[in-house]
């Protein structure tokens, strides 16, 4: 499984010619998005159809690419062509299980510091 823990998720919203590989991601996300490609964040693209998925991730000395095909359904992705979002582990998880990324009927992260 994609490791994660603690990283920022990046979503390129719209769509993304899934041809491109490494290098062509990469400069996506340097020239068009203006993020560091080598930062500890995951980079995620997807396809017209929105039934495929690309991953991009630097560790320590070179970069992961993962790739995820839906056999049935789509993603739920936003349409916005040309916007980056950010988003946590949580609506990432949510995305890869087909799932809107904003779910109003989820429990909410608890930030108190005190226990009865």
């Amino acid at each position: 499984m994609i490791d994660i823990a603690g990283n920022q998720v990046y979503l390129a919203s719209g769509s993304t010619d899934l041809r491109k590989s490494i290098d062509g991601l990469a400069v996506l996300v340097k020239e068009a998005f203006k993020l560091d490609i080598f930062s500890q964040c995951l980079f995620v693209f997807c396809n017209r159809k929105r039934d495929k998925l690309k991953i991009l991730q630097w560790q320590h000395n070179g970069f992961w690419l993962y790739y995820r095909r839906l056999e049935r359904g789509k993603f739920n992705w936003p349409v916005e062509q040309g916007d980056v979002m950010s988003i946590d582990y949580r609506e990432f998880r949510w995305l890869l299980d087909g799932l809107p990324i904003k779910q109003p009927r989820a429990h909410k992260a608890f930030t108190g510091r005190t226990v009865i």
